[in-house]
């Protein structure tokens, strides 16, 4: 296979376009922890935003939203919380009786019961937990290990058995049992995944740093708790 010639224009745009694309890539791998807790924050906020703007009467702003998060979502109006309205959550025999059989599955909102978030009850725990898990990991991090396995597994036993028992109609589940275990839920999934991806982080950084010395400053990797 013959060797390609590149005139210096060419090699010169080719070192260019290399090293910006190296440059993103570390300062994504450093600020990885501050990416994915904005990317939470800014889950949860949408989620809020849309009953806000049905609230003041821009629904073609609030739509799209919803159905952004149908894909994660079932949003089940009784099983969501309900802003800006007589009560924040409803059953469903209620709402059945208020808006109907036909809507008590996709009902949105109205002025006297306010309007749903765009995330179930579980779901907006989960997230909050993981956002507010995030948050604190910034203030432990490197001295915060991830759970042993039998603990993270220990953590989901609540969300599976309240969300199975429900599914079989066992029980009934409730908004607080549902924000619970939500919560349990989203704080373990991130005590369990955070400190790995800090490790992933460093030694990526260092691999970087030793095999482009005169590149951007190098990251020294700080020690990471194990249990």
């Amino acid at each position: 296979m013959h060797d390609v010639m590149l005139s210096p224009e060419r090699a010169r745009f080719n070192r260019v376009v290399v090293g910006t694309l190296d440059s993103v890539q570390i300062k994504a791998t450093r600020h990885w922890l501050a990416a994915i807790n904005s990317a939470l924050a800014l889950a949860l906020g949408l989620a809020i935003l849309a009953p806000l703007l049905m609230a003041i009467g821009q629904p073609e702003l609030a739509r799209p939203i919803y159905w952004i998060y149908q894909a994660v979502c079932h949003q089940w109006p009784f099983r969501s919380f309900f802003l800006f309205g007589a009560d924040s959550t409803y059953g469903a025999e209620q709402l059945a009786a208020t808006v109907g059989t036909d809507h008590a599955w996709d009902f949105v909102g109205g002025p006297d019961l306010g309007y749903k978030m765009a995330f179930c009850e579980r779901d907006f725990a989960i997230v909050a937990a993981g956002l507010l898990m995030g948050l604190l990991y910034t203030r432990l991090r490197r001295r915060l290990a991830p759970p042993h396995l039998a603990l993270f597994f220990g953590l989901l036993l609540p969300i599976v058995f309240d969300g199975l028992t429900q599914l079989v109609g066992l029980r009934e589940s409730t908004w607080e049992f549902r924000v619970a275990t939500g919560a349990l839920a989203g704080a373990a999934a991130v005590w369990l995944i955070f400190p790995y991806l800090e490790i992933l982080a460093e030694r990526w950084l260092a691999a970087a740093a030793w095999a482009n010395p005169a590149g951007p400053r190098s990251h020294q990797p700080g020690p990471i708790a194990h249990n």
